[in-house]
């Protein structure tokens, strides 16, 4: 898959240290994938969330962290649309959010 918006996730990591290792073997994993169907993503991701609209919430670092991506299947491009602490996603809609 194409990880779209990298340089957020790379702010996230500056700002939050400890979740560096976490984001960085996600977005390996991401890189690596060739999701055709949410369900790819299930078998890859067991906690990850699918939603409306083609979103997927990801767990990171037990959960410490989120991060919500809108995956456009048949091009093979993930768009990362927010990365927070867990506190801080409590305060979005994930079927809507769009930080990036």
């Amino acid at each position: 898959m194409h990880l779209v918006s990298v340089p957020p996730l790379l702010a996230f990591i500056k700002k939050h240290p400890a979740s560096k290792q976490a984001v960085l073997t996600w977005c390996d994993e991401v890189k690596k994938a060739q999701w055709q169907h949410p369900a790819d993503i299930k078998r890859q991701f067991a906690t990850a969330s699918i939603l409306k609209s083609r979103r997927v919430v990801f767990n990171l670092k037990g959960n410490d962290y989120r991060v919500v991506v809108a995956v456009a299947y048949n091009m093979g491009f993930v768009y990362v649309k927010f990365i927070g602490t867990h506190a801080e996603y409590d305060t979005i809609d994930a079927d809507t959010v769009d930080q990036y």
